[in-house]
């Protein structure tokens, strides 16, 4: 359902994504605290649920070995055509096709805001899985500001709102220790408080 819906809005998503992805200095500071933590460990780095690509270069282009990985058929195809330099992958994060211990990082950037509540603690063992140790993960989601976990009305398809505390307990309870987080205000447009979580596998 959710690759469909995706494939179906796949070139506005890409043209909507190329404006606003690097809007908020406090995203790119943490996308960079992760690349600084992914440096030191061997292996590339997963962009799980990519979409365009635009992140995936943008690791690149500040020294990670970057590839992406995402359920649309039709946004992996935009991504290659852009950066036929790059590995693209259709894959799910619930399995992937990628190695025990291989990855350094693995960036998780609103890509498991459809997912089930009950299906995210399988997306962690997964990332516990493919991470070499001393590897990180940096995921970011719509925050909860408060409340509980909440569903609201995406523009593609339903989303989740999450306590970044819950999160934090799914990581825990899949072998990952967190290193830090970022909460950040609506930026204009916006309508929801947004956070981050820095993961290590130890």
């Amino acid at each position: 359902m959710t690759a469909a819906a995706y494939d179906a809005m796949a070139v506005r998503y890409a043209e909507f994504a190329r404006e606003v992805w690097d809007a908020s200095p406090l995203d790119n500071a943490a996308l960079a605290a992760f690349a600084d933590c992914v440096r030191g460990t061997a292996g590339p780095v997963a962009d799980l649920g990519c979409g365009p690509g635009y992140v995936t270069a943008h690791l690149r282009d500040i020294g990670l070995d970057a590839f992406g990985v995402d359920l649309s058929p039709a946004m992996i195809e935009i991504a290659r055509a852009a950066r036929p330099g790059m590995r693209f992958e259709v894959g799910s994060m619930a399995a992937l096709d990628i190695p025990d211990a291989s990855l350094a990082g693995i960036l998780s950037w609103y890509s498991m805001i459809h997912t089930p509540p009950e299906e995210v603690p399988g997306y962690f063992a997964e990332f516990t899985r493919t991470l070499a140790s001393g590897g990180h993960v940096l995921l970011g989601c719509f925050e909860s500001d408060g409340e509980p976990l909440t569903v609201f009305d995406h523009a593609v398809t339903p989303a989740y709102r999450w306590p970044l505390d819950d999160l934090a307990k799914l990581a825990r309870d899949a072998g990952l220790v967190e290193m830090g987080r970022v909460y950040r205000v609506p930026g204009e447009g916006e309508r929801f408080r947004r956070g981050c979580l820095l993961l290590r596998k130890p």
